[in-house]
Formats: C-alpha cells, structure tokens, sequence
C-alpha cells in the first residue's frame, strides 16, 4: 500500500513538473486604482493534450500583503473559454487584477495562479510574483459634471472628479491622471500619462465636453499634450517642444482649448487622432 500511494505521489509531482504555470508583471509598481495586468503563461510538456476552460474556476488567484493576510476578494476574475493545448505548447493569458480584489491600501503583495488539471485530479500552483502598492501625490484636481447624466431618474448631472498625481516609479517621475466619482470611493481609471520633471506644473483646462486637457513639461524644453476623456480613456497626446516660445494652454475664439506656443514634434508615442491648434495648418473637408 505504501508503494502504490509512492508511486501515486511521484506521479503527481511528476505531472506538475511537465505542466507549468507563471506570472509576468511589465511593472512592479502601481498606485490604487491603477490597472494590474497581469500575464498568466502556461506551458505543457506532459505529453498529453489538456482541456482548459470549460470550469469558471479553472485558473483562480489569490493575493496576499507582505505581512501575511489574504486580501479581500471583490469577485472572480473571469477566466472563461475552453480551449485545448496540446503537448509542447504554451497558452498566454492576460487579466486585470484591480477590479477584484481590494488594493487600496499601499504596501507590498504577492499574486499566485492556480490552475485546476480535473482530468488528473491535480492543482498546479505558479511561483509568487510580487509588486507594490504606492501612493502618488496630488498635485491639481477638480470636480465636474458628467455630460449626458440628468435623465428623469436623476435630475442633477453626475459629478466626477479629475486628479494629477505624481509618484516615483524606478527613481523617475511619473505623471498620472486619476478619474472618480467625486467621493474618491469609485475610480474609473488610473493611467501613467508621462515622465515628469521635478519643477514640471502641470497646465489643465477642462473643456465644455468636460474633457481634460493637460500639457506637462517632460524635459528641458520637451512637453506633452493630452487630452482625457471622463470615462478615464487618453484621447490624444502630442509632443511640443520649447523654442522660440514656451508652449501652453489657452482658451481660443469659440471656446476650444488649443495649445499656444512651441513647436508640435511627431513622435512614435503619439496618438493617431488629430489635435487642431495655433501650429497646425487645418486639413481640407
């Protein structure tokens, strides 16, 4: 009995060898809110074919602080799609941990993987992978109102609230855009918009769609320009360079933000959409 349950054991450790599950970050560091998208890889080398997917909880996850306590679970991440993997490929899979699982707190944690085998009635669980939980600092915000949100239900627009927040991620500055309710208790979206200079002040204007426009100095005479929706969405960003004036944010003739000044530089990080301002020439209809 002894040999046979040896043998069972050697199997199954045998088995978790040849099917492997880790995790990969592209950043260690994230303020709350921000997204953590967290890439779940899984290597077959059993021999046999897996079926993946069919069970909601086929991959689950669970996030501990450094000091030990389980982190409260807000849902379960979705995972769901059957799909099969034969013997000597690889099956990537990306989630975002943040709206699941309770990360407002600063600190230190580790996320592992577990990945459900029913046909071998075995658990593969991935190496720990650990990040960070920062605070940034708050350098503008505004509250306003939602376009579109007074309906016969509710007579008064939404209110929403806009922040910049700075933070230092790998010795660099970091700008960051932070859009919420007007409580701070719901967060849309929390995005890196740039690198940032220590003297850099942020020009902002919020314009009649209530979108917000920022222009942020990233480096002696480089700047960039970004237009954020209230949805949290980065609707276009532009480099500008200083040179015969500094560039900045004005109020034109009908009301539209425009930047003023500076020369606009094309670069790969740019967005596609066009931004119409005092340097460009209009394009034809």
């Amino acid at each position: 009995m002894w040999l046979l349950l040896g043998c069972w054991l050697a199997s199954g450790a045998c088995l978790r060898a040849q099917v492997r599950v880790e995790l990969t970050i592209d950043q260690e560091q994230f303020l709350p809110g921000e997204r953590l998208l967290l890439q779940v890889k899984i290597t077959n080398q059993s021999g046999e074919t897996l079926k993946l997917g069919k069970e909601s909880d086929w991959l689950k996850f669970a996030v501990e602080a450094s000091s030990g306590f389980v982190v409260n679970k807000l849902g379960e991440v979705p995972v769901t799609g059957e799909f099969t993997l034969a013997s000597s490929e690889v099956a990537v899979k990306q989630v975002d941990l943040t709206p699941f699982f309770d990360l407002s707190t600063p600190g230190r944690y580790r996320v592992t993987a577990s990945l459900k085998l029913p046909q071998w009635n075995l658990t593969v669980v991935s190496p720990a992978k650990a990040f960070d939980i920062i605070n940034g600092t708050v350098l503008w915000q505004q509250d306003f109102g939602v376009p579109g949100s007074v309906s016969p239900t509710q007579q008064s627009p939404e209110i929403r609230r806009y922040s910049l927040q700075k933070a230092t991620f790998l010795k660099h500055l970091q700008l960051y855009v932070r859009v919420s309710d007007a409580t701070d208790n719901r967060v849309c979206r929390v995005f890196a918009l740039a690198p940032m200079v220590s003297f850099s002040h942020p020009e902002t204007q919020i314009d009649r769609e209530s979108r917000l426009h920022v222009l942020s100095q990233t480096g002696a005479r480089s700047f960039i320009y970004a237009i954020v929706s209230h949805e949290g969405e980065l609707l276009a960003r532009h480099t500008y360079d200083y040179t015969n004036t500094r560039p900045k944010l004005v109020v034109g003739d009908e009301g539209k933000v425009i930047v003023r000044g500076g020369t606009r530089r094309s670069t790969a990080q740019d967005l596609p959409k066009p931004v119409a301002d005092s340097n460009d020439t209009p394009s034809k209809p």
